[in-house]
């Protein structure tokens, strides 16, 4: 039997998932753990950002086989719905330079030439959905212009905590997978309409990773 350790930042996220199974484990973070088919599973909330979401992987996966993070994004282009993680990266990680920010990938000096900025997910295993690189970083993105520069990456959807438990995930040696489901278009509106979508979107990435977790 594989564990599963599942992160969300948001309790509507965390709550959203698997909802009433599992029994409170004692810690920092307020988790609950359960087994499954096949699995044991761990859902925790790290809270928002990537210090919090780093800290929580770090101290929860030593056990895990996997980590999973579900919740919600903001778009920088992209279609509502939920997707697929399949790269992440941090989009405050980098150099300032004149005239410049060069990104890199987090954790690697960010001096000389800069390579790929984004860490690779698992394969996915069949889900059917559409796939993003996501751009994490630690501010609410609510600005066009802002979100127009994270486009420039390559990423079509935005958070704060995917990049951070990729980092981990890399460090550690262990898979990880993300779905994150669109709450907002990044903009001036978003604040708004964070808040109305928040419940609906958590929802529905917490059904897409219930069916990933019955897949592996």
């Amino acid at each position: 039997m594989s564990d599963i350790l599942i992160l969300a930042a948001l309790p509507e996220e965390a709550d959203a998932l698997f909802s009433g199974a599992g029994a409170s484990v004692d810690g920092p973070f307020a988790a609950r753990r359960f087994d499954g088919p096949g699995h044991r599973l761990t859902i925790a909330t790290c809270g928002l950002g990537k210090v919090n979401a780093a800290l929580c992987a770090g101290t929860l996966a030593r056990d895990a086989d996997l980590l999973l993070m579900t919740g919600t994004c903001g778009s920088l282009g992209a279609a509502p719905g939920a997707y697929w993680i399949a790269e992440a990266l941090q989009h405050d990680y980098g150099a300032n330079q004149p005239g410049l920010f060069r990104r890199y990938r987090a954790g690697e000096w960010p001096i000389g030439e800069a390579g790929e900025a984004h860490f690779r997910a698992m394969a996915d295993p069949g889900l059917g959905l559409p796939r993003a690189r996501i751009a994490s970083g630690d501010s609410f993105v609510a600005c066009p212009d802002a979100a127009a520069d994270l486009a420039a990456l390559g990423a079509t959807l935005v958070d704060m905590e995917v990049g951070a438990v990729a980092q981990v995930a890399a460090r550690l040696g262990k898979p990880w997978g993300a779905i994150k489901a669109v709450t907002d278009e990044a903009n001036g509106d978003s604040a708004g309409d964070f808040h109305a979508n928040l419940v609906r979107a958590a929802r529905a990435a917490a059904r897409e990773i219930e069916r990933l977790v019955a897949m592996i």
